[in-house]
């Protein structure tokens, strides 16, 4: 009696469909994803316990260097657009569609307002070597207040961090701070690093 030969189904499977699903996620991933541009200066945040995470819109965010500069950001572009056309209509500058553009793509900055159009025509690449003296601060030329105020004007849910270096010079930190109290800016968080020390409940 001949053997039953009992017919040999495929075990390939065929990977077309999920080769698909794998490049739309990669180029929905690589359309969607947003990079944040360099910072012009590094910061060493003092370490802190606390741990209160920061919303990721309607934030202006101030930070002072160790060596005293002051920097400004703000976020989402089309306040960044409204504030630099506010803040120049104020100090008689007109920048032009292309700075205005270039300035909402930019992080945080650090330039006296004279010096802010030479900043703008920079490339990308070579504004890392652009050396940001600070946002004046001092009581004779406050220009800080003024990006704060029309930020404030721009945007009335915007909330304000200060990031500090460790070794700031305290007189700058008592500055931005009273110029924040100046303009009714009474509520502003630190950004710290978290430590990793352990607390002890005494």
């Amino acid at each position: 009696m001949p053997k039953v030969k009992i017919p040999r189904k495929s075990t390939s499977v065929d990977m077309t469909a999920m080769t698909d699903v794998a490049f739309l996620l990669l180029t929905f991933f690589m359309l969607a994803t947003q990079f944040k541009p360099e910072e012009p200066v590094t910061i060493n945040a003092p370490s802190s316990v606390a741990e209160v995470p920061l919303p990721d819109k309607d934030m202006m965010t101030i930070t002072i260097s160790n060596d005293g500069r002051v920097f400004f950001e703000i976020q989402e572009q089309q306040y960044k657009a409204a504030l630099i056309k506010n803040v120049g209509k104020i100090h008689n500058i007109t920048f032009t569609p292309e700075e205005v553009k270039t300035f909402t793509l930019m992080s945080s900055f650090g330039v006296p307002l004279n010096q802010l159009k030479s900043l703008l025509a920079v490339s990308t690449t070579e504004r890392s070597k652009f050396i940001q003296t600070g946002i004046p601060s001092d009581s004779l030329n406050n220009e800080l207040a003024d990006w704060i105020w029309q930020s404030r004007l721009i945007n009335n849910k915007v909330r304000v961090a200060i990031k500090g270096d460790q070794d700031a010079n305290f007189p700058v930190v008592k500055q931005v701070i009273a110029t924040l109290q100046d303009k009714n800016v009474n509520r502003f968080n630190f950004i710290t690093n978290l430590s990793t020390e352990t607390v002890e409940n005494k």
